[in-house]
């Protein structure tokens, strides 16, 4: 033990003298599971809410977020769901809606009540694999996008 001690300290000297300066992580994020993120979550009347299909690739999902981004902070902060099977465990209410393909549309219709649906402003763009793919489905997501930001700034004021 005293001597891991001594070798931090010499490795600290060393380190000081060289003019490098350690970096050391604060928090190491711990995973959740997606079921426990969407029953913590808490999505505020204000709020926009993401419907995506489950298990989608890394590089479309980087995409997407990066088109969320480019449209504010109220698009970027979004509440994404993964919607598996049909299924959406649970749905918060919200003012908007951006729903991926037509079986989210779909497992989002059978979730929420004729009510909330009247009142909420639903997007629908295309599956995020075709965004990703074809230049006329990035095409309707920006226009998808736009939509929902007017959607977002006239019930916002």
């Amino acid at each position: 033990m005293q001597q891991a001690v001594a070798g931090t300290t010499h490795r600290a000297r060393l380190l000081r003298a060289l003019g490098v300066t350690p970096w050391v992580r604060r928090h190491v994020a711990t995973e959740q599971p997606a079921a426990a993120v969407v029953s913590a979550m808490t999505v505020s009347p204000g709020d926009c809410v993401v419907l995506l299909p489950a298990g989608g690739s890394p590089r479309s999902l980087d995409l997407l977020g990066r088109a969320l981004c480019a449209y504010g902070p109220s698009l970027a902060r979004a509440a994404r769901i993964e919607v598996a099977e049909g299924r959406l465990a649970t749905v918060p209410e919200a003012r908007a809606y951006l729903v991926f393909g037509q079986s989210q549309a779909h497992a989002l219709g059978r979730e929420l009540s004729a009510e909330v649906l009247n009142r909420a402003h639903i997007v629908l763009a295309d599956e995020p694999a075709e965004v990703l793919t074809t230049a006329a489905g990035k095409r309707r997501l920006w226009s998808a996008l736009r939509s929902l930001r007017r959607a977002l700034a006239v019930t916002g004021s």
